[in-house]
């Protein structure tokens, strides 16, 4: 039986790697993040270890006692935990010291060496949840309008940009305007910035970063994201084909129909 430990961070999408992982065989050892993990972890995976955001050595130590070699890691975690708790962030602090930067990337890649020294291999999880990954296409019953197609084609260039600076993944336009970017506070607050900016209407673009190492932060959305869409009076949610995961779709689509919103994969 394959043994694999399983950083968790927010959402749902560490639960349906662990269920899918331990319906084909495998042992799952969770590493949780307190602060945004889900309790259903406990049932998902064979065993889990519940930490703090900033308790790395603790981590390491817990890496050595259960002896994993392969990790994967999924789920967000938002810096601003991090940052709000001084003390519990000091560990995390120190593995940055000397970093050229404080990004997104900079910080899984400063981790996969770290575990790389230990003998721990950071693997992707695409294995276990390639099914997530949707063909190009409209998923809902209502189609974009032409200024919203226009406004999609116009929106991707730019959400692109802004990933491949790594300072966020998603952007709102409208009119072929850009009307909030994503930056740390991620994407349900910039689309509710954007509802406070303009009256509805608009379009919500997510994307990879142009060179996506798929082992770290592939991009997801899931329900939530569309009852803030719609929350919000938005009408259109854009994602990329084959690069990132949509989760629950069935109830996507259903919250989506329901609120006259357009799911669009291209």
């Amino acid at each position: 039986m394959e043994k694999i430990g399983l950083i968790a961070g927010g959402g749902r999408l560490p639960v349906i790697f662990a269920r899918e992982a331990r319906k084909r065989g495998a042992y799952i050892i969770g590493f949780a993040i307190k602060e945004v993990a889900s309790q259903d972890l406990d049932t998902a995976c064979d065993k889990v270890h519940w930490l703090n955001t900033g308790q790395i050595k603790k981590f390491l130590f817990l890496l050595m006692v259960e002896r994993i070699k392969r990790i994967v890691m999924l789920g967000k975690v938002d810096k601003s935990i991090v940052y709000g708790s001084v003390e519990e962030g000091q560990d995390y602090l120190n593995l940055l010291k000397n970093a050229r930067d404080k990004s997104d990337y900079t910080i899984l890649d400063r981790i996969t060496s770290e575990l790389g020294k230990r003998g721990v291999e950071v693997k992707s999880g695409m294995e276990y949840l390639s099914d997530l990954l949707l063909p190009k296409g409209v998923l809902t019953k209502r189609h974009p309008s032409q200024e919203e197609t226009e406004d999609i084609s116009f929106g991707f260039s730019v959400a692109k940009e802004l990933a491949r600076l790594d300072i966020g993944q998603t952007i709102v336009v409208k009119d072929k305007a850009v009307v909030s970017v994503e930056a740390m506070e991620g994407t349900n607050r910039t689309i509710e910035r954007a509802a406070e900016l303009c009256a509805g209407g608009f379009v919500v673009i997510k994307v990879s970063r142009p060179h996506q190492d798929m082992r770290w932060d592939v991009p997801v959305v899931g329900p939530e994201t569309i009852k803030v869409i719609a929350e919000n009076k938005g009408k259109v949610l854009a994602i990329e084909e084959k690069r990132m995961f949509l989760v629950e779709k069935e109830t996507c689509v259903s919250l989506a129909d329901s609120n006259d919103i357009s799911i669009v994969v291209g």
